[in-house]
């Protein structure tokens, strides 16, 4: 019987801690992947610092950016096996009336590895086969180059929410051609919603308060960078303004995306409404910020939130990973799975702009 081997948050601000136990076989409807590689996300160091409690018990093993391959497949999704696979980090039900609705994202019975179940931080990891993403041309070397970008596998998994949950904002928020988008928070999901929008070919201007960050915002899609705290926010808008009318973008309809979750992040990108503006909200604080709504009304402008991404926007991301539409090899650092417990702790002290990837047996 295979082992997993992977390592587990047990309880909040403790080390991650080694375990190993066997592989549990898949049930009806059930896969087991072995992980290819698995991405750390700012959600998971809010599990394990940031006050945010996982729906399943502690000890569990977090990660939910997650690609490999199909190794063992349970009743009914025999034709998976072999299958090298995106694994959605939330997995709708498919069957419930919010899924039957067209709202999948609110699922009462989604499922979230790292959250509800055991993640990718690990050698293996059982989930459910609905959402599964096959990759085309992927033939089990984690390591071998796809398409045309040299991506491998092992860099798509950064596809299960870096990139995909900013592709649904951006899908919701319409972003067009000759569009004003702003990205506020240029780190790992930032980062993609700014290469998102401007592969629509939106004009792109990114907020963040890392000069590094700025420094490589021009290879994200970015036409101008910005720091938001060197401004007045009236000032901040002016400058944003100049930009829009020098790029023949429109004054009104900006298109906002807050995903530094920060409360001075989502105070400053409120603080950038204008009429009939878009005000996406992709990054998650549990601080608190104090707006006036009315600015909403009165601006005839909208706010939404985003929970990750349906899986059927999945396979287009990859495509568009594949072609190097999208460039999730520069952004994305590759690091062995024994790494993690170090890597984890020192993310939480001083974020960086690159995804990192984890990879067992590296």
């Amino acid at each position: 019987m295979e082992q997993l081997s992977g390592y587990a948050l047990v309880e909040p601000k403790a080390p991650l801690r080694a375990v190993e136990h066997p592989v549990t076989d898949p049930g009806a409807g059930e896969v087991v992947v072995k992980v290819a590689g698995c991405g750390l996300c700012h959600t998971d160091l809010g599990f394990a610092f940031g006050g945010v409690r996982t729906r399943h018990p502690l000890p569990l093993i977090l990660g939910h950016e997650i690609a490999g391959r199909v190794v063992q497949a349970g009743r009914g999704v025999e034709h998976l096996l072999g299958t090298s696979v995106v694994v959605p980090a939330v997995v709708p039900c498919g069957a419930c009336d919010d899924c039957l609705a067209g709202a999948p994202m609110i699922c009462k019975r989604q499922i979230m590895p790292g959250n509800d179940i055991d993640g990718g931080f690990a050698s293996h990891v059982l989930v459910p086969a609905r959402g599964l993403c096959p990759v085309p041309g992927a033939n089990g070397d984690f390591d071998a180059p796809l398409g045309k970008s040299g991506v491998t596998l092992r860099h798509l998994a950064v596809i299960a929410d870096a990139a995909s949950t900013p592709y649904q904002a951006i899908q919701r928020a319409q972003v067009r051609e000759g569009d004003l988008a702003i990205v506020v928070g240029l780190g790992g999901v930032g980062g993609y919603a700014a290469q998102i929008a401007a592969y629509r070919g939106a004009h792109v201007v990114g907020l963040d308060l890392s000069e590094d960050r700025r420094a490589s915002a021009p290879s994200l899609g970015c036409e101008l960078a910005l720091d938001p705290t060197a401004l007045q926010p009236r000032a901040l808008k002016a400058v944003i303004r100049a930009f829009a009318e020098e790029h023949l973008a429109p004054p009104t309809r900006w298109k906002i995306f807050e995903c530094s979750g920060t409360a001075a992040g989502q105070q400053t990108a409120f603080n950038l409404l204008v009429h009939g503006a878009t005000l996406s909200v992709v990054g998650f604080t549990l601080d608190k910020v104090s707006v006036r709504l009315s600015n909403l009304m009165a601006l005839d402008a909208r706010a939404i939130g985003n929970w990750g991404c349906a899986p059927e926007h999945y396979p287009t991301l990859v495509q568009l990973a594949l072609d190097g539409a999208i460039d999730v090899v520069r952004h994305t650092q590759i690091r062995p799975l024994t790494d993690l417990p170090e890597a984890f702790a020192a993310a939480h002290e001083r974020p960086t702009g690159r995804r990192t990837v984890f990879a067992p047996g590296l």
